[in-house]
């Protein structure tokens, strides 16, 4: 792809999550929120159009020719920010300062100034997401067999 071609599509993603994240001053402060936070306000359908919203900018990316591990960290941003966006109000207020769209633009636009530092980071990242991914299955693992040997244990008198 040309990087006339990719500036302006990074410009167009940009944009977007600017919309989505910042779009909107709150009067008295200097905060800013976007579509996506408003949109969490209808329950059930505002938190996944959000999230559909959210993947055009990971779609992008990867089309761009954002690696794995940089799409991963991106996805992670979006699914936390769908799943926490789930619980009435707090769900909004976390959304409001999480950005998952900013994040996501200032990482693709990391990785195409510094590709080798940023593919690493997300690599670590996602290491690192998998590892405790597997530490809470085991736990949930050994206290439902915890769990199990209790009650055999109080059923069977033993």
């Amino acid at each position: 792809m040309a990087t006339d071609d990719r500036d302006k599509d990074r410009r167009r993603l940009e944009r977007l999550a600017w919309l989505l994240d910042n779009s909107i001053p709150i009067p008295g402060i200097k905060a800013r929120i976007g579509l996506d936070p408003l949109l969490g306000l209808f329950p059930g359908i505002g938190d996944t159009l959000g999230a559909l919203l959210s993947s055009y900018i990971l779609a992008a990316a990867s089309r761009l020719g954002a690696p794995k591990s940089v799409l991963l960290k991106m996805a992670f941003n979006i699914a936390v920010d769908a799943l926490v966006g789930t619980f009435p109000v707090l769900g909004d207020v976390f959304d409001m300062a999480w950005k998952a769209n900013h994040r996501n633009v200032k990482l693709l636009g990391e990785y195409f100034e510094q590709p080798r530092k940023t593919v690493v980071a997300s690599r670590l990242f996602v290491w690192t997401l998998g590892a405790a991914l597997l530490g809470f299955v085991l736990l949930v693992g050994m206290l439902g067999f915890l769990l199990v040997r209790a009650l055999w244990l109080a059923v069977s008198g033993g």
